[in-house]
């Protein structure tokens, strides 16, 4: 690893392509990486996977949201990383979240076709949407993350450097736009500010907005 390379404060962040909220914080994180020296590491994590023994708890609309549609893009992203390395990783994401949420086109096997072969991998992949050998490599990724962060959040999960150089991982940041250059950059120096204090847990207050991704 170069000097440079090694100097980078690694982000691990984990995602379901499915959800808006950790499309727009990994939007924010990208544009961190312009202006602090960071390195953003990707990972899955499933909503699908953290909900499935609560199903009968949840509204009827985002029960049959997961129990529809949830699973089969999560089993070809964990495809295309076990078969062709965690690097596709973070492009693979870029091309789902922007058919997804940007363009509209929702969580649909057409569109996880069609962002495969924007990114160049085979359409193959598709072959794991009602089921996958990937699976318990999908939950390993997800039990990660979650046992970084505790039961109690969704998606996205950061892990951050901490005072003492071990992780601290959170829920969030939840924002909405994504914010961008030097704003992008004081949520993120907040971030560190606050993974830097022991026993800080959480800041939170009601969300008045949905996501807006009319800047990404």
């Amino acid at each position: 690893m170069s000097e440079t390379a090694s100097a980078k404060t690694p982000v691990d962040f984990w995602f379901d392509p499915l959800c808006p909220w950790a499309w727009m914080t990994s939007r924010w994180v990208l544009e961190v990486e312009k202006v602090r020296d960071i390195e953003v590491r990707w990972h899955l994590m499933s909503l699908a996977v953290l909900n499935e023994d609560k199903l009968d708890e949840l509204p009827e609309q985002y029960r049959e949201l997961l129990e529809k549609k949830a699973w089969g893009p999560v089993r070809v992203v964990i495809a295309a990383q076990e078969e062709h390395g965690a690097d596709v990783l973070g492009d693979l994401y870029t091309a789902l979240g922007t058919r997804i949420h940007n363009q509209g086109e929702g969580p649909e096997k057409d569109t996880v076709a069609a962002a495969l072969k924007d990114v160049g991998l085979p359409e193959s992949l598709m072959e794991h949407w009602d089921g996958t050998p990937y699976e318990p490599q999908l939950r390993a990724s997800h039990k990660e993350g979650i046992d970084k962060v505790g039961q109690e959040v969704g998606t996205p999960v950061i892990a951050v450097p901490g005072a003492d150089g071990e992780q601290i991982a959170f829920f969030g940041p939840v924002v909405t736009p994504a914010p961008k250059g030097e704003d992008a950059a004081k949520l993120w120096d907040g971030t560190l500010a606050v993974a830097s204090v022991p026993g800080f847990y959480e800041i939170k207050r009601t969300r008045t907005k949905g996501p807006d991704f009319s800047n990404l």
